[in-house]
């Protein structure tokens, strides 16, 4: 079956998700699970974490913070970055675990200057890592307005130690279409991450952050 074909059955599901969902008083997020199968999680080799850019934001798009100094500070500030940290405020952070563990949560991307990125291991590395969340290293060189554009269209896709994957596609009030066309791109890379592509996956579901999961029902 084509991913054209499962587009549409990706449609049905995220119709039926948005139906039997209750009004919150929040915008919620629309969810594609997917339970893969003969896939093996304890082997490393079958673990990953991707950055995957999509088609199009997740609602306003995801959120960036900067660890940088001078004109790299200057420039992650114009571009409205959510949250920007000096050195002196990392170093500060780095003697308070408290502090390290919510700013590891603040943002779904970061980036560094390379000069700071074995300060920010050092400091944030255990809070950082488990979350797949270490940042990428940034120098006065880099096109900062095409890394913040790609990181505010991206989401995390991670493959861990249950044989599952949850993953933001769109926000409630977005587009259809745009939520069809993220959920196919991340099918599309499964497709060619997977060993098996496509076969590896048992059932894949769509739902509201508080709602029920619908389950998209294709013909293999």
């Amino acid at each position: 079956m084509s991913l054209r074909e499962i587009g549409a059955a990706l449609r049905e599901a995220l119709r039926e998700a948005k139906r039997v969902s209750k009004p919150r008083r929040f915008t919620q997020s629309v969810e594609l699970i997917i339970a893969l199968r003969d896939i093996d999680v304890r082997k490393p080799e079958n673990r990953f974490t991707q950055v995957l850019p999509l088609p199009y934001k997740v609602g306003k798009g995801a959120t960036i913070g900067v660890f940088a100094s001078g004109d790299l500070y200057v420039r992650a500030k114009e571009l409205g970055a959510e949250l920007i940290v000096s050195k002196e405020e990392l170093e500060r952070i780095g003697h308070s675990k408290k502090e390290a563990r919510k700013l590891a949560k603040a943002c779904d991307f970061y980036l560094a200057e390379g000069p700071l990125m074995p300060l920010v291991a050092r400091t944030l590395g255990r809070f950082l890592g488990p979350r797949g969340r270490m940042p990428q290293p940034v120098t006065a060189s880099t096109n900062l307005n095409e890394v913040f554009d790609r990181l505010r269209r991206s989401v995390l896709i991670r493959l861990k130690d249950q044989p599952q994957i949850q993953v933001r596609i769109g926000k409630e009030g977005q587009p259809e279409d745009e939520i069809i066309e993220n959920a196919l791109t991340v099918l599309e890379f499964l497709a060619d991450k997977l060993p098996r592509g496509l076969k590896n996956i048992e059932r894949m579901y769509v739902k509201l952050t508080q709602g029920p999961a619908v389950q998209v029902r294709w013909k293999r």
